[in-house]
């Protein structure tokens, strides 16, 4: 099975607690928005250990590094069938810094013509009701775990 590991990061403002979601960049996900974030996430390293591919991928995908106190949460499956795991761990970074690395692909499809992309074209703070809009739905429960743990 296939296995992936993320951060979920959050703050605790005086308007409740948010999470820091990424929408996926490239031209497929473009012109699509609800549904489609993500916590910051990737495949593992050979022999990498799970935490530690969560970190690299996080600051790989949005440009910090984030170290501290990590909340192991419970696996999803998301539903191409790959194993998510996840760490939520409270921090503040402003989406505006977010730095991506690329990937390359054929664009347009067929066309003999590979192109550059980011992998993460934005982040931003969520609020429950606003992320659980925006969140791949097999995701949700990352949410509802974390705040069942913080209260």
């Amino acid at each position: 099975m296939r296995q992936s590991a993320g951060l979920l990061l959050f703050r605790k403002t005086d308007k409740g607690l948010e999470f820091f979601l990424i929408h996926p960049g490239g031209p497929i996900f473009a012109k699509r928005d609800l549904g489609v974030w993500s916590v910051p996430k990737g495949e593992l390293d050979a022999n990498e250990e799970p935490l530690d591919a969560a970190i690299r991928e996080f600051e790989e995908e949005v440009g910090t590094r984030i170290n501290g106190d990590f909340i192991e949460l419970n696996p999803i499956i998301q539903k191409g069938g790959k194993r998510v795991l996840c760490w939520a761990i409270e921090g503040n970074i402003d989406p505006a810094t977010l730095v991506s690395n690329t990937f390359e692909m054929e664009w347009p499809p067929k066309s003999g013509k590979k192109q550059s992309f980011v992998e993460v074209d934005r982040g931003n703070w969520f609020n429950y009701e606003d992320a659980i809009k925006a969140i791949k739905d097999r995701q949700i429960p990352l949410l509802d775990e974390l705040i069942s743990i913080i209260g």
